[in-house]
């Protein structure tokens, strides 16, 4: 199978592309690396996978000096004349979309980057497989997009019409265009809802990375909402085994959907929505337990009030994802923080 990867220099894309390749499949990574978080994390991703930072051009497909299989392409998928070309010439099977602007605290302060990457990116990734057909787009959606819910766990099958970010109102946004691109063109789309991925080469404005930072520096850590939040911490092999097996799964239409009483997770034309979660909340203060444990190293702590655009609790309903595709995610929060913290120190030499 062709793999479009996108977002390969990001975290979870890169941890994606990687699989793919040694199951192997062949892969097209594409990014545009830009400065959202520190570059020289996105390129050390890439060069881990063979492909040297000076061999980098805009629009130009780099081979990978590690695996025959993996060419790189810097891209802006805002510009949609350069999209539609790769698509024409590469003939992709399987498109896997990650690239986003992400962040729900950054969506506060920078509105216009969410509706560029997010909604513009996403339309121009759906009219090239409109124009160059594909057996099946898998895109990022987020667990944000349950915003103001609270009757746990959320479930595909609530209604999420109340996002509390522009973050997640974009990724909404994409399940929404999906649907529609599904229903005109028949294009099989599936959305994954991701809660909080974690684990080695993580981003840098996740809270295990800055936790891990600030207290590497003997800093205070930043707790919000008091310390009173749960997170349903997802390790990123088990994000990674979810999409890979959801991808080998192009979306169906749902038999039994009743147009009366309709489900939001899927519909009449080939689109479904996931849950992508470990369906195990874990306490923040234990989170930061684990972490302390990790580094054998106390926090100190600064307990704030709860964020702008932030949820206090998360819980996903992954029955679906087990039916449909044979898969938990599993992995418990004491194993994911160990293996993070060991390639923290590792990677920085700590």
């Amino acid at each position: 199978m062709k793999f479009l990867v996108t977002g390969t220099a990001g975290f979870i894309g890169f941890h994606v592309a990687k699989s793919l390749l040694e199951r192997g499949d062949e892969v097209v990574g594409l990014d545009v690396i830009n400065d959202y978080y520190d570059i020289d994390l996105k390129y050390a991703r890439l060069a881990t996978m063979g492909i040297a930072r000076e061999d980098i051009g805009l629009n130009k497909l780099v081979q990978s000096q590690s695996y025959p299989s993996y060419r790189f392409v810097k891209e802006d998928l805002t510009e949609k004349d350069e999209l539609l070309e790769l698509f024409k010439t590469e003939k992709f099977d399987v498109v896997i979309h990650l690239a986003a602007q992400a962040g729900v605290r950054h969506s506060l302060t920078h509105p216009e980057a969410y509706i560029q990457s997010n909604i513009i990116a996403f339309l121009n990734i759906l009219e090239a497989c409109r124009f160059y057909p594909v057996k099946h787009l898998v895109y990022a959606s987020s667990s944000s997009v349950y915003g103001s819910n609270e009757k746990m766990p959320f479930s595909t099958s609530d209604s999420v019409d109340h996002p509390i970010s522009l973050y997640a109102a974009s990724k909404k946004s994409n399940e929404l265009m999906a649907h529609t691109y599904s229903h005109l063109f028949e294009i099989p789309t599936t959305g994954l809802r991701f809660f909080t991925a974690y684990g080695p080469w993580g981003r840098p404005d996740m809270a295990l990375f800055l936790f891990t930072e600030a207290i590497m520096k003997d800093e205070p850590i930043q707790v919000f909402n008091y310390g009173n939040m749960k997170r349903d911490f997802t390790y990123i092999d088990d994000i990674v085994e979810g999409v890979i097996r959801v991808a080998d799964r192009p979306a169906q239409p749902n038999a039994d959907f009743d147009p009366q009483n309709p489900d939001p997770g899927s519909g009449v034309a080939p689109y479904k929505v996931y849950n992508i979660g470990n369906s195990a909340p874990v306490l923040l203060m234990d989170y930061i337990h684990a972490i302390e444990k990790g580094l054998g190293k106390k926090a100190k702590m600064n307990l704030l009030p709860l964020q702008p655009g932030d949820v206090p609790a998360s819980h996903a309903e992954v029955s679906d994802l087990i039916r449909d595709t044979g898969y938990k995610p599993e992995t418990s929060v004491e194993d994911g923080v160990r293996a993070f913290t060991e390639w923290y120190q590792e990677y920085y030499k700590k």
